[in-house]
């Protein structure tokens, strides 16, 4: 630990010395904007034709400067606005010159889309130089619109305000309008208001960017370098009040079950809900949900872990990905990575899990489990007011759930989800312009009147954190960090299966540091994550710190955490070019290594990376890395047996993709992992088509290939005469996935698009072994191995006769195992009025078991493709959206 601590403060001093002879800093002047209120004139009419006398009331701006791909040069074709505004709304009216209007790219996508040539305009109205609104049209007269935080680092697509706007190509380029309604923006009540403004326009055919403000490539932040604009004078905020019904048909259809009751091939159900927004003040929102539905959400990719950790996957859904970053409270992000950067104090797919109970059922009942659990309501208060508050405060109740168990007639109720109440509350305060903000969430999860059989999970759980930054020299160098605390309450066996389960495994045998109590009815833990880098002024950039959790720390009522008892230093360095030359726009190349301990001091991982990635003249992007693990132990790979050495391993990876913008466009990635010594190795191969034959359809396709042979992969503990026998097998494991996407917009509100994947993972194993000394040096003295004459299949059940006498001394199930899936979504989105949409959706789900011994291909034929029908969902969905 001693020389790591070196070794960072090593690292501290060479940064300095580089930041001092490398630095281009320039000071570059912030420009001024003018606007005029429409006091006497009328306002203009949204066509995109420019013609209104309400525009002569102000002067053109312009002077944009290239930013991408040769920053602080001229544009090839340049661009110029007007702004002015009413009591109501804002209007911008564009001019984006272009000597070959023929070759203005008009590419339809879905809102957000980003396709084609666009302009684009960004207010800060708080004027706190972190967070902005973004809104962007593109020349076929797409839609984008974003909520900016975090200083440019954090783009949220999901916020969908209400606003209008119109495209016009003609002899000198293209033109553009915009009405956006002051309620869609968040602004103090001052009579003199200065907000924040930034302009970039795409010209596609040249894969050229250019602002209104300049902004040099190595200048940290982005919100914090717009310029300004003035003129907005006795504004009155707006208090937002929307109101969006919904209802919803649906059907659903599936294979019968005999004899089944809750298996009849088919149901059907209507439902209805509300969503609001409602402007408590111009800075404050309270959005409400009733019975909110997501039935149009795409399902979650397939996904199998071998390794016993959950999987993370993205909020798809709508109410919580809107304003998600006030809630977020990522516990160790890191340039470096490797730092379990999901792991979150709120990880809102908690909320309307699947039901967390089973039901102990006979052989003759039948079961009918409920796959989700309703959110019965939920509210978020957020927003950010002029002093540089941010607040968000959510709240949710989920229902109770019940299974229904059938025996020949006769039906019985057990609660597998007890009605929860789920709580966040975060709050964050800017100081010194932006430039310093210091935070706190609290999160708290309580569930009511748990049963006997819901009894192994928590009463309450609470978690809370405090988290700052701050930077300096121009945003530049910045410090950073969080401290977080968890404590969770329940009986003794919801605390023994939380101190067993894989996240903290306290029943380790060798741990000395942690030890199971099965008389305890809470535990509390601890960690954080410190910081420190520059990010801006040169070539160079780097990032150091540390973070931990204690063995205590568990999140996962609320949160996400994959791990406990973990301490980890990591630093990354980088460096990238500033300006194109004849072969490459940019490149840039980084180093990272991380070091690992657990709280007993045990020093576990110490991993080295080196990657590099190039984005070429031709608008091709590649990339290439390298690791090396010279140490590595694991404390779970054995589900709470001791620590276990794994072996070094190298890891390399690279990938190519062509030009974004051509009608075919092609991409490859490739990684392979292998130890040293042989143990373990894995290859996984990537391919990805897209082609765009019109500039309405798109098609894309994306296959992947792994395999993954590890002689050490986990089975099972088993008891044997008193002592455990950590089971090991070596596993042959084949996976196969195919993407395929298409999306057809037949004008910029109505698309058309579907997404389906095939799944099969197969693993067989063999070559059974237990774990006789975890900490050998050499691979094979870590292991006892199973000869033929102690194993013996007998119906899908290998029996162990041990020592040999003939009688079986213990048995465990066939690890093989051939899973096969298909999802598929069909979307057909209408957005009749801005704000307002319907939506027919098919959705298509088959998963199940295949036979291991057979082949990839044949069995996902056998099992997609076969002869049992699918589950098929049929959903229309209608909403209206009251703007008030």
């Amino acid at each position: 630990m001693k020389t790591s601590l070196l070794a960072i403060c090593a690292i501290f001093a060479v940064q300095a010395f580089l930041a001092a002879q490398d630095s281009t800093a320039v000071i570059v002047q912030k420009k001024r904007y003018t606007t005029k209120a429409l006091y006497n004139h009328e306002a203009p009419v949204i066509d995109g034709l420019l013609n209104d006398a309400s525009w002569d009331i102000v002067d053109w701006a312009g002077d944009y400067i290239e930013h991408e791909p040769d920053e602080n040069t001229p544009p090839t074709f340049q661009t110029r606005f007007k702004i002015v505004y009413d009591q109501k709304f804002l209007y911008i009216g564009v001019r984006c010159y272009d000597d070959a209007p023929d070759k203005i790219v008009k590419r339809l996508s879905r809102r957000d889309g980003f396709e084609g040539d666009w302009i684009e305009f960004n207010f800060d109205s708080y004027h706190d130089q972190r967070s902005a609104f973004s809104f962007n049209i593109s020349a076929a007269g797409v839609k984008g619109d974003e909520f900016v935080s975090n200083n440019g680092n954090n783009w949220d697509a999901s916020w969908n305000p209400i606003w209008y706007a119109k495209t016009n190509i003609d002899s000198e380029g293209w033109t553009a309008e915009f009405k956006i309604p002051l309620s869609q923006f968040k602004f103090g009540k001052l009579d003199k208001q200065i907000w924040g403004l930034q302009s970039i326009r795409r010209i596609f055919r040249k894969e050229e960017r250019s602002l209104w403000q300049r902004k040099p490539v190595d200048m940290s932040g982005w919100v914090s370098a717009y310029g300004e604009l003035h003129g907005l004078i006795n504004l009155e905020p707006q208090k937002q009040l929307e109101i969006q019904p919904y209802f919803v048909v649906k059907g659903e259809t599936y294979e019968p079950e005999a004899g089944n009751p809750f298996k009849s091939g088919s149901s059907s159900e209507v439902t209805a809900g509300l969503d609001a927004k409602i402007g408590i003040t111009n800075d404050l929102t309270l959005d409400l949900t009733v019975n909110p539905d997501f039935g149009q959400v795409e399902a979650d990719p397939s996904a199998i872990a071998l390794d016993g950790f959950q999987v993370f996957f993205r909020e798809q859904r709508p109410f919580f990905v809107e304003n998600k970053n006030i809630f977020n409270y990522r516990i160790s992000q890191s340039q470096a990575g490797n730092t379990f950067g999901s792991d979150n104090l709120f990880y809102s797919r908690r909320i309307g899990r699947s039901p967390q109970g089973s039901v102990d059922s006979s052989d003759d009942e039948f079961v009918d489990q409920p796959e989700n659990t309703p959110i019965l309501g939920a509210a978020k208060f957020s927003g950010k007011t002029k002093s540089g508050w941010s607040i968000g405060v959510l709240e949710s109740l989920t229902a109770k759930r019940h299974a229904i168990i059938d025996n020949n007639g006769v039906r019985r109720n057990e609660t597998v989800e007890p009605l929860t109440n789920y709580f966040v509350g975060r709050v964050q305060k800017d100081f010194n312009e932006g430039k310093t903000f210091v935070g706190g969430i609290f999160t708290a999860t309580n569930r009511d009147d748990l049963t006997e059989e819901l009894d192994f999970l928590h009463t309450s759980a609470y978690s809370g954190g405090l988290d700052f930054k701050h930077q300096w020299h121009d945003r530049d160098w910045y410090v950073g960090g969080n401290l977080i605390w968890s404590h969770v309450l329940g009986s003794e066996e919801a605390i023994q299966n939380t101190q067993e389960s894989i996240t903290h495994l306290f029943q380790r045998v060798d741990a000395d540091h942690v030890s199971l109590d099965s008389n305890k009815t809470s535990l509390t833990g601890s960690g954080g994550n410190l910081q420190i880098g520059k990010v801006g002024d040169g070539h160079w950039k780097f990032e150091s710190g540390t973070t931990w959790r204690s063995p205590e720390l568990e999140l996962n009522d609320i949160g996400f955490q994959r791990q406990s008892d973990d301490i980890r230093h990591y630093t990354w360095v980088g460096y990238q070019t500033l300006k194109p030359d004849k072969t490459f726009r940019r490149v840039g190349i980084n180093y990272n290594h991380w070091s690992v301990w657990d709280f007993g001091g045990n020093h576990n991982t110490l991993r080295f990376n080196v990657n590099s990635w190039q984005r070429w003249k031709s608008n091709w992007f590649s990339n290439i890395g390298f690791n090396y693990t010279p140490v590595n132990f694991s404390n779970f790979a054995l589900r709470g047996g001791p620590r276990l050495r794994i072996s070094p391993e190298i890891s390399h990876w690279n990938s190519i993709r062509t030009d974004d913008r051509k009608k075919v466009r092609f991409n490859i990635f490739h990684n392979r992992n292998y130890s040293t010594d042989g143990s373990y190795r894995s290859n996984h191969l990537e391919l990805g088509l897209r082609y765009r034959p019109i500039n309405a359809l798109s098609l894309s396709v994306s296959p992947s290939y792994s395999v993954n042979k590890d002689k050490l992969q986990y089975i099972d503990n088993i008891d044997f005469n008193g002592d455990t026998r950590y089971l090991n097998g070596t596993i042959a494991q084949q996976t196969l996935r195919l993407s395929l996407r298409i999306n057809y917009n037949i004008n910029p509100n109505f698309t058309v698009q579907y997404w389906g994947q095939p799944f099969i993972s197969r693993g067989r194993y063999s070559n059974f072994k237990y774990i006789n000394n975890s900490l050998a040096s050499n691979f094979d003295a870590r292991f006892s191995e199973y000869n033929m004459n102690q194993l013996s299949l007998i119906d899908d059940v290998y029996e162990v006769d041990d020592d040999l006498n003939g009688t079986a001394d213990f048995a465990f199930d066939n690890p093989d195992f051939s899973f096969i899936q298909f999802r598929s979504n069909l979307v057909l989105r209408w957005e009749y009025i801005p704000g307002s949409e319907i939506f027919l959706v098919w959705s298509q789900d088959i998963s199940q078991s295949g036979n291991p011994q057979e082949g990839l291909f044949k069995s996902l034929g056998n099992n997609v493709f076969g002869e049992e029908k699918p589950q098929n969902i049929f959903l229309l969905k209608a909403t209206y959206r009251f703007l008030l």
